[in-house]
């Protein structure tokens, strides 16, 4: 089968020729709104503090943001040392809405990815995030049952959080830790949920979506222990072109702050006071 082009077509005419290129940032430079009456001033300011300076020169503002030059730094971090209150589900002066326990696993011999495993609460009124605690595994690597005995620890992690909900990484190795982490819950005679999550986005864009946004806005907290850990270096050394030697801890982070919260609720909210009906006769 043979085609013929039309003799009055041109193929070095680009494409859209003659077209202009409409571009209206959401603020002009006056700082007026484009749209005031969809976008007045003060819900623009909200969304700019919501999603971070990035997102919102990319995708407010129309202005292309260079990812490489992007880094993660300690610096904007707020650290406390306030443990979580459970009756009354708070931190400080921080009402907690929703807690998410996520793990990022690997075999957790010497030589592989690490085994981490984030908690963190949720201040959903004032949009806060709580890294509250977080568990760097390893097993000996004469241990012919590396899942199993990383299950004990997370089992023994999660009881001293009082938590029954987790969220597990299930590419690669992570597919044969759901039913592996039942049988060790079940063992210990300790109710669990197990949210199965896919992860098909690049690692890097999943840790700078993820976490950026919330460290940019000042809106990131972590406990004073995490200090201690391996995590603060993994964020010095990131970068988002990759190439990075340890990264573990940050997406474990990320997996934490993107997965659904389970709800908390203070537990004097359920007491009530109940009073006896005795105005009966015999």
């Amino acid at each position: 089968m043979s085609f013929r082009l039309n003799e009055n077509f041109n193929n070095s005419i680009p494409f859209l020729k003659g077209y202009k290129h409409l571009k209206i940032p959401i603020v002009d430079n006056a700082g007026n709104p484009a749209w005031p009456e969809m976008f007045p001033i003060d819900k623009i300011h909200e969304l700019e503090t919501t999603v971070g300076p990035r997102h919102f020169s990319a995708q407010m503002m129309l202005e292309y943001v260079d990812q490489e030059r992007i880094r993660l730094d300690p610096g904007a971090i707020h650290f406390y040392e306030n443990d979580f209150d459970y009756r009354f589900a708070r931190i400080g002066e921080n009402t907690i809405s929703g807690v998410s326990f996520y793990w990022d696993p690997s075999s957790g011999r010497q030589k592989s990815d690490g085994s981490v495993c984030v908690l963190i609460y949720r201040d959903d009124k004032q949009k806060l995030a709580f890294v509250h605690d977080i568990l760097y595994m390893s097993v000996d690597d004469e241990d012919i049952h590396p899942l199993a005995t990383q299950c004990e620890t997370v089992i023994d992690f999660m009881s001293k959080h009082k938590l029954t909900k987790i969220g597990i990484e299930i590419n690669g190795i992570g597919n044969a830790l759901p039913e592996i982490l039942r049988q060790v819950a079940y063992k210990k005679q300790m109710p669990i949920n197990i949210l199965q999550i896919s992860n098909h986005a690049k690692k890097e864009t999943r840790i700078l979506n993820a976490i950026e946004p919330l460290m940019a806005t000042g809106r990131l907290y972590m406990h004073q222990k995490i200090q201690q850990t391996m995590l603060l270096a993994e964020m010095l050394a990131w970068s988002p072109i990759g190439s990075v030697e340890h990264d573990d801890g940050l997406d474990a982070l990320a997996g934490a702050l993107t997965m659904t919260p389970c709800p908390i609720h203070p537990l004097n909210e359920y007491k009530q006071s109940i009073k006896a009906n005795t105005d009966f006769k015999i």
